[in-house]
C-alpha cells in the first residue's frame, strides 16, 4: 500500500540563454561596488563633490584677498579686538590689514590697520528698499598665511608686447672664393655696384655685387684688414689693419694717397660720418681717434682730444647722420655716447657683462643694437636709454651685425651662426648655419663681418674659411609655407 504523495508545483521552462542572464546580473550586483563600479547616485554624489571642492579651491586662489567689511565707520581697533572688527557686517572702503598682536601703534602694524584706497562706489539693487551697498575692496594680507601678490593686479609686460612682423626666410644663393685669409672686413659703395673687402692675406679685394666676380686687387697693408669705410661725398675709400695704419686710397688712381698715425697698436674698427667730413678709427690702444679726410689729422695728434676713456680695446664705432654723435663699443663691456662738438663723454652704458664686439645702428629710428656674449640689447637714443634685450640669446661670441629698413636684424657668431631677428619685438624668426667650404675645418665656420647692400635686399657675410656667402629672401615663402611661431615672453630681464 503506498503512501500520501504531495503535490509539486508546475515549473515554469526557462531557456538556457535566459538563466545565464540572471546569474550574470546577480553577480554583477553583489560584486560590482568592490570593483569600483559605484552604483549610479554614489556616482552623482561623488562627481558634485569633486566639483564642489574643485570650485572652492579654485575660489579661494583667484579670490582669498577679497573681504567685505562694514559700511559703519570703522574706528581703529586696539588690542584683542580683532575679534569685533571680524564680526562687523556689510561692506566699507577700509583695507584691513593685521599686524602683530601686541602692537598698540597703528602705523607699526596694530591689531587691525585702516587704509583708504578709494572712494566708495555705491549701487542700488533691484528693490528700491533695499540698503545701499559699496563695492568689494581687494586687501592684502602681510602675514605669512596669505601669499597675495600686487602682481594680480597689475598689468603683466607680455599684454603690450608688440606682435613681430612676417619675414620671408633668407637662404644662401652664392658663394665667392678668392681670398687667402680670413676675411675680416666689408664695405658697400654707395652706387650699389661693387662691395669691398678686407682679408687677412693683406690685401683689399673689390667685387661686383650682381655677378660676384673679382674686379680688383689692392695691396699696401702688412698686416691683415681690419675695417673698410667707402666715403659717399668723395671717391675715397678707407682702409685699417692689424699694422697700427689707416689709409686713404683713391679709386679713380686705385693707389695710397695718404696714410694717418697715431695709433699705438692695431686698428679694429673703423668709420666714416655721413654728413661730416671726419674719419673716426678704434683699436687696441684703447682709443677712438678723429681724422679730416680733408687732410691732416685734426684731432690725433693731441691725446686729450681723442675719444679717450675706454679701459680695454674699442672694436666697434659708428655715427650718427643727423647728430654730431659717436657711440663706442669695447672689450671693457662698456658703451660710450660722445659729443663731437666738445670732444666729451655724454654717456656710459654699463648694461653688459661681456665684451660688446659689434652694434647696428637702424637706417630710420633713432635707437641701435648692442651684441655681447651675454645678449642682444636695444637702446635709444641720443641719451642712450635701455630698451629690451632680444628674447633669445645666440649663446656665442657675436662678431657682427646689421639691420636694414625692414626691420631685419642679422648677427653672426664666432661658431658660424647667423641668426635672423625682428627689429620691432626682437624675435628670432630664423637660425642658419653656415656651411664651410671643402677642405676648410669645422672649426672654420666662423663669421667676422656682415652687411647689407644698400637697397636692404641682399646680405653679405665674411667668414673664416677664407669665403664671402650672399644671401637674399626666399622668394617662394608665404606665411603658409613659413607660419610664424611666435609666444609673448612671460618675464623681461631689465638688464
Amino acid at each position: 500500500m503506498t503512501g500520501p504523495t504531495c503535490a509539486m508545483e508546475p515549473v515554469e521552462p526557462q531557456s538556457l540563454k535566459k538563466l545565464s542572464f540572471k546569474t550574470l546580473k546577480r553577480a554583477l550586483d553583489l560584486f560590482s561596488p568592490l570593483h569600483a563600479h559605484f552604483p549610479p547616485m554614489f556616482t552623482f554624489l561623488c562627481l558634485c563633490l569633486r566639483k564642489k571642492i574643485r570650485m572652492s579651491q579654485k575660489f579661494n586662489a583667484e579670490y582669498g584677498g577679497i573681504k567685505s567689511t562694514s559700511s559703519q565707520p570703522l574706528t581703529h581697533a586696539k588690542s584683542g579686538s580683532q575679534d569685533q572688527a571680524r564680526e562687523r557686517s556689510g561692506p566699507s572702503n577700509a583695507l584691513a590689514l593685521p599686524g602683530p598682536e601686541n602692537s598698540k601703534d597703528p602705523q607699526n602694524g596694530g591689531a587691525l590697520i585702516d587704509l583708504i584706497v578709494g572712494p566708495t562706489v555705491k549701487t542700488k539693487g533691484l528693490d528700491g528698499g533695499l540698503s545701499e551697498k559699496s563695492i568689494t575692496i581687494v586687501s592684502a594680507s602681510s602675514s605669512s598665511e596669505r601669499n597675495f601678490s600686487t602682481s594680480a593686479i597689475m598689468e603683466r609686460i607680455p599684454s603690450r608686447w608688440p606682435r613681430p612682423v612676417w619675414h620671408a626666410p633668407w637662404k644662401n644663393y652664392r658663394v665667392i672664393s678668392g681670398h687667402l685669409g680670413w676675411v675680416r672686413s666689408i664695405a658697400f659703395d654707395p652706387s650699389n655696384t661693387w662691395f669691398c673687402t678686407g682679408s687677412a692675406d693683406r690685401t683689399i679685394k673689390i667685387w661686383d655685387v650682381g655677378t660676384g666676380r673679382l674686379k680688383l686687387t689692392l695691396t699696401g697693408h702688412i698686416e691683415q684688414g681690419r675695417g673698410l669705410a667707402v666715403s659717399n661725398k668723395h671717391p675715397y675709400m678707407f682702409s685699417a689693419g692689424d699694422d697700427k695704419q689707416v689709409k686713404c686710397w683713391d679709386l679713380e688712381q686705385n693707389k695710397v694717397i695718404r696714410s694717418y698715425h697715431g695709433h699705438l697698436s692695431g686698428v679694429y674698427c673703423l668709420a666714416l660720418h655721413p654728413t661730416m667730413d671726419v674719419l673716426l678709427t678704434g683699436g687696441r690702444d684703447s682709443v677712438c681717434r678723429l681724422w679730416d679726410i680733408r687732410g691732416k689729422d685734426i684731432r690725433s695728434k693731441v691725446q686729450n682730444d681723442a675719444l679717450s676713456g675706454h679701459e680695454n680695446t674699442v672694436c666697434s664705432v659708428f655715427t650718427r647722420p643727423t647728430d654730431p654723435q659717436v657711440i663706442t663699443g669695447s672689450h671693457d663691456t662698456t658703451i660710450r655716447l660722445w659729443d663731437l662738438r666738445y670732444v666729451k663723454r655724454t654717456a656710459t652704458l654699463t648694461h653688459h657683462k661681456k665684451s660688446v664686439r659689434a652694434m647696428a645702428l637702424h637706417p630710420t629710428k633713432n635707437c641701435f643694437a648692442s651684441a655681447s656674449a651675454d645678449n642682444i640689447k636695444k637702446f635709444n637714443l641720443p641719451e642712450g636709454e635701455f630698451m629690451h634685450n632680444m628674447l633669445s640669446q645666440q649663446k656665442t661670441i657675436i662678431n657682427a651685425m646689421a639691420v636694414n629698413e625692414d626691420g631685419v636684424m642679422v648677427t653672426g657668431g664666432d661658431n658660424g651662426s647667423l641668426w635672423f631677428w625682428d627689429w620691432q619685438s626682437g624675435h628670432n624668426f630664423q637660425q642658419s648655419q653656415t656651411i664651410v667650404q671643402p677642405g676648410s675645418l669645422d672649426s672654420e665656420a666662423g663669421i667676422y663681418a656682415c652687411s647689407y647692400d644698400v637697397t636692404g635686399t641682399r646680405l653679405v657675410t665674411c667668414e673664416a674659411d677664407k669665403t664671402i656667402k650672399m644671401w637674399k629672401e626666399d622668394e617662394n615663402a608665404t606665411p603658409e609655407t613659413h607660419p610664424l611661431h611666435f609666444r609673448p615672453p612671460k618675464d623681461i630681464r631689465r638688464f
